[in-house]
């Protein structure tokens, strides 16, 4: 674990802890209020983000910029990172090593920010977070206390791309977000 940003963002410079190493442009630690209440937490860099090195600047990012702007939350005053810090080859799944040999920055990222809600964006966060037990179908839209922590599992915004079904359920658990905040904050 790192104790400080400027630890956690020199230990990473350079990674070659998996094989995601080999071809990126760019490792993308974070983005937002590195003391926010609520941190997002993805499954990991797409091409845009590989190339400019900050996570949900994409479709997927617009479209969750979208519900943000919607819903009155203003995304420099949340934090924003991703299980695996280096884009998966066509943005495939990231493989349970490369998860693990990410882990310690992201509990890092965690441990720094000290949110008091996570918002776990689609299946890889969830089950990396939470456990291989939870399903991202069965189990959005739920919240679950851990460590005085509040989690919200959610479709990954990308999710919504390929079914816009899915739209309203995202929506609906942001909301919830947003009322559970003014609630404990």
């Amino acid at each position: 674990m790192y104790e400080t940003w400027e630890e956690l963002e020199k230990s990473i410079q350079g990674c070659t802890k998996c094989k995601l190493c080999k071809q990126r442009n760019s490792i993308v630690l974070g983005e937002g209020n590195r003391q926010a209440d609520i941190m997002l937490i993805g499954e990991g860099p797409g091409a845009d983000e590989d190339r400019e090195g900050i996570p949900f600047v994409g479709k997927a990012g617009q479209l969750m910029n979208m519900a943000f702007a919607a819903l009155e939350i203003d995304r420099s005053k949340v934090y924003i990172a991703n299980v695996v810090k280096c884009r998966p080859p066509q943005n495939r799944v990231p493989e349970a090593d490369e998860a693990t040999a990410c882990m310690d920055y992201l509990r890092s990222q965690v441990m720094l920010v000290k949110p008091k809600i996570i918002v776990l964006l689609g299946s890889t966060a969830l089950k990396n977070i939470l456990g291989e037990e939870f399903k991202i179908t069965k189990d959005r839209g739920k919240w679950v206390e851990r460590k005085e922590i509040w989690y919200m599992p959610t479709f990954h915004p990308a999710a919504l791309l390929r079914d816009d079904t899915k739209k309203i359920d995202f929506f609906r658990d942001l909301k919830l977000v947003k009322e559970k905040y003014k609630q404990i904050a």
